[in-house]
């Protein structure tokens, strides 16, 4: 695993947080919840190639 991809979550996750917090305070919550949950999406794009080579790894050293 890249240490750039922890680095690129830690951000997103911190982007999302602010604008979460900012929305929250001028009575946003609907956009709030839909940066939330777009953040999420966009982390969640890029684990999934990790995931899957994690998956290929565990099928090579269990012989599936």
């Amino acid at each position: 695993m890249e240490i750039d991809l922890i680095f690129k979550v830690a951000g997103i996750g911190i982007i999302v947080a602010v604008l979460n917090l900012i929305l929250k305070k001028a009575d946003r919550e609907e956009q709030a919840m839909m940066t939330t949950l777009a953040g999420l999406i966009v982390v969640l794009m890029m684990l999934i190639t990790e995931i899957s080579a994690l998956f290929d790894e565990v099928k090579s050293v269990f012989g599936f």
